[in-house]
């Protein structure tokens, strides 16, 4: 009920943009360049966790980009799903274009979102994103699906406010995948998507699930690549030395 009447209500009242507040955009011409009108670019946290696939993103976690993230994601606002994904779509290119593997449709796994989480929003934002940024990718001619094999085994607590190390404990072993996920990535090429990667653990231990499933007789990849929409800025400064 809440997600449909975000839908109807998002039709019907007055919008404004979720970057900058401008009146009677859900998203203006400017913020929408910063959020997908650039190249995408391999991102890199610091520190650089062990176990973290290559991660491309689409933009850094500033100023208008975090204000659309937090409004999609906090706020409900269900229409930046489109352009988020158009972002989400750039870095899923940039990652398979840099890095080698097999060919076939692009497989986009979300990163699960906890359930709790999912319960008070009304909605699993990151996995509404990559379905936008699949539709994006399927639009623009490369084949392309959602599929949300990864399952959270054990809760665990807010990152907020906890060190990179202990982001890496607090998430260690609490990914699996789903009964029967593992025969689905099989074909193609895997991609973890997310909306934003802070100190890189979550994507860490996305990637220790799948290689738990894979090996050299799967027909899968070991060592998925990885996409998000936006990063800390460091993470982008680190690649220009």
């Amino acid at each position: 009920m809440r997600a449909w009447w975000r839908e109807i209500s998002g039709l019907v009242l007055p919008v404004a943009c979720g970057g900058c507040g401008a009146p009677r955009t859900q998203l203006c011409v400017e913020c929408a360049h910063v959020l997908h009108g650039r190249m995408a670019r391999r991102a890199r946290p610091v520190p650089e966790p062990a176990g973290l696939p290559a991660v491309h993103a689409a933009a850094a976690y500033t100023d208008s980009v975090r204000a659309v993230l937090l409004a999609h994601k906090e706020r409900g606002a269900l229409g930046l799903a489109g352009p988020l994904g158009v972002a989400l779509a750039g870095a899923v290119r940039a990652a398979v274009a840099d890095t080698a593997g097999p060919g076939g449709p692009l497989f986009l796994v979300p990163v699960p979102s906890a359930p709790r989480a999912v319960r008070a929003r009304g909605q699993d934002a990151a996995r509404r994103i990559a379905l936008a940024a699949a539709g994006e990718l399927r639009r623009t001619g490369r084949a392309a699906q959602v599929l949300p094999v990864l399952r959270q085994r054990r809760r665990m607590a807010d990152q907020a406010g906890l060190t990179a190390d202990q982001r890496l404990a607090n998430v260690a072993g609490a990914l699996g995948v789903r009964a029967g996920g593992a025969r689905l990535l099989t074909g193609g090429r895997t991609v973890l998507v997310d909306d934003l990667m802070t100190t890189g653990a979550t994507l860490v231990e996305a990637a220790r699930a799948l290689s738990a499933v894979a090996g050299p007789d799967s027909g899968r990849e070991v060592w998925p690549s990885a996409a998000v929409v936006a990063v800390s800025p460091l993470s982008f400064e680190l690649n220009r030395n």
